[in-house]
């Protein structure tokens, strides 16, 4: 059988493969879907399939019908697949032989599975299907060697009715479409590349009939295509309709993935190693993308550098807000409608994650230097998603080490190395969020840290927050964002080392001891302080606590800030104080503490 596929045949195609994922992870029909946009000459594909036997036991499908599905003619079988009914369906081989051409270059593949047996079959339910292995063989062009496969209850007439190829008009509700899903493995292998891929299982797979059949998605595809960059309004509404559809119709538990090593060489002929121990994706639930876990991913090229990063965290997204909207959209979607609701349908992602993070490459702006550092952990949660824009904001990073270059031309980095600091430990945290009922934004944290240096914690509440501040109207917005003010303000300094670094440098450049300019310092500070605030009750106990700070003899200094008048100190202040910043001194009440 040779084919240059068309329409239909990319239909039939398609369905085979949908068909028989599950039970083939190359396959046959695989072949023919896959279709690469390439420029001109387009690549003719033609491919053979060679059954040798098909033993079918009590199956109401003669085995020419049985031998022309699993060629790949699904379509035209799609009724009588069905309602299938067989005590075992067992082939023993499948060949799959394809040759591909693009211009004067032919390429040919071959593609086998081994002993497919679907067992129990009752009305288009397999109650198992087994692969023994599979694999492909392209010559040159690399190989494959897949383990066994093998799933539970394998609802062929759901696929069939999913996609659109037999009635399912009745169904609207998610039905299981196979149970225990198990891979083991198999390996990969190319001229310069080789893979060896770990076992995949997943509980139970559920899903429900499209609202469009796959026909209609491979002719909107093909439109979208040929209209080039602009598809007409009438094929990007279909296309959005189609997409917010098929959003909602899965639904699965979590897949468990035993990850992946390869090894090879790179474009400089350098050994190249790239592993992942395992992946994790969390269950997926009509308009819920999950979240997917990361484990153990390492990177090395021999004599060059290694990352290395012991988890990451994608965590989940929630279409269900755009899904509404374009559900709620007119069947023809013009630029004007996406301009008006672009920020409607941004998804609300909740942020992601990761943690011992190492790297040691070499510095592209230094041919001898080499960037060294890690990062114990990241994070970043978003979350109460308000037209597009998150209100609550939480990201947090620790232990970001980096070692300092031993001969830089940076004067700073040369005295920290003089003062014998030679790596930095810091880390941040931002956690911020708008309370709808008070109109604030709370500022909860804000933290710069270094270890052995110091802390510096800022927290605080903004008002006039209104919905607005979030709203569609950009005009409304800016406004809204004009109108904000502060009314509280709390700073924590803890010094941990980082004044001493700071008066031996400068201890140093004057020839004298660190010691002796402490007092020196915390009096002009003092000083500096009292006369800024001038007028100010607070003025003597403020200049006390920072003079007690800076001399050394407290660690710790907090100031606090609060509007007198609600509802804070807003632009207007701010833009006045340029020409007379004492003009915000009467408006706060200021509090000072040393210890």
């Amino acid at each position: 059988m040779m084919i240059s596929p068309t329409s239909r045949q990319r239909l039939g195609a398609v369905a085979a493969a949908c068909l028989l994922s599950v039970a083939l992870p190359a396959g046959t029909a695989w072949a023919q879907k896959v279709k690469t946009p390439a420029p001109a000459p387009a690549p003719v594909t033609e491919f053979t399939v060679e059954i040798p036997t098909v033993d079918a036991i009590d199956s109401n499908l003669d085995e020419a019908i049985l031998r022309d599905i699993f060629s790949g003619n699904v379509t035209d079988h799609a009724e009588e697949l069905a309602g299938l009914s067989a005590t075992s369906i067992t082939i023993p081989e499948i060949l799959v032989n394809v040759t591909t051409t693009i211009g004067e270059e032919t390429n040919d593949t071959v593609i086998t599975f081994t002993d497919l047996v679907l067992s129990d079959v009752a009305d288009g339910v397999a109650g198992s299907v087994k692969l023994a292995e599979s694999g492909f063989d392209s010559g040159d062009k690399g190989s494959a060697d897949m383990g066994p496969f093998s799933a539970s209850n394998f609802n062929i007439s759901g696929v069939l009715g999913m996609y659109g190829l037999v009635d399912a008009a009745d169904q609207t509700e998610l039905e299981t479409i196979y149970t225990d899903l198990k891979f083991e493995g198999g390996t990969v292998a190319a001229s310069d590349m080789s893979c060896t891929f770990g076992p995949m299982t997943a509980a139970e797979f559920k899903a429900r009939p499209l609202n469009f059949s796959f026909a209609d998605f491979i002719a909107l595809s093909e439109a979208a295509e040929n209209e080039g960059e602009t598809p007409s309004p009438e094929t990007i509404g279909k296309l959005m309709h189609l997409y917010a559809d098929m959003f909602t119709a899965f639904e699965s538990s979590p897949v468990e993935f035993g990850g992946f090593e390869c090894s090879g060489v790179d474009e400089q002929d350098r050994p190249i190693n790239f592993s992942l121990d395992s992946m994790t994706m969390a269950g997926m639930s009509p308009g819920i993308y999950p979240a997917i876990t990361l484990s153990g991913l390492d990177i090395t090229v021999e004599g060059d550098g290694k990352v290395g990063v012991g988890t990451i965290a994608i965590k989940e997204t929630d279409l269900s807000g755009p899904i509404a909207v374009v559900q709620a959209a007119p069947e023809t979607i013009d630029q004007a409608w996406l301009e008006a609701n672009g920020r409607s349908l941004i998804p609300a992602f909740t942020g992601f994650s990761f943690a011992d993070v190492d790297v040691d490459v070499p510095d592209p702006e230094n041919a001898d230097g080499r960037i060294a550092a890690s990062i114990g952990a990241f994070d970043l949660t978003l979350g109460a998603y308000r037209n597009g824009i998150p209100t609550d904001l939480l990201t947090s990073a620790s232990n970001i080490v980096v070692d300092l270059p031993k001969d830089s031309d940076d004067e700073q980095i040369r005295q920290l190395a003089e003062l014998g600091v030679t790596t930095i430990d810091a880390g941040f945290t931002v956690d911020a969020s708008w309370n709808e009922a008070e109109n604030t934004i709370d500022i909860d944290e804000v933290s710069i840290t270094g270890a052995d240096l110091a802390t510096v914690l800022l927290t605080g509440t903004l008002t006039n927050a209104t919905e607005a501040l979030f709203g569609l109207n950009e005009n409304a917005a800016m406004t809204a964002a004009m109108a904000l003010a502060i009314n509280h303000l709390r700073v924590d300094v803890t010094d941990a080392g980082l004044s001493d670094i700071i008066l031996a440098t400068v201890a140093k450049e004057q020839g004298t001891d660190p010691a002796a300019m402490r007092p020196i310092f915390a009096g002009l500070a003092e000083g500096t302080v009292v006369g800024f605030l001038a007028g100010a009750a607070e003025a003597q106990k403020v200049g006390a606590a920072i003079n007690s700070f800076v001399s050394g003899k407290a660690k710790q200094l907090t100031i606090d800030m609060t509007a007198k008048a609600d509802p804070g100190l807003g632009l207007f202040d701010f833009i006045a104080a340029e020409d007379d910043p004492a003009s915000l001194i009467g408006k706060v009440n200021i509090e000072a503490v040393a210890k």
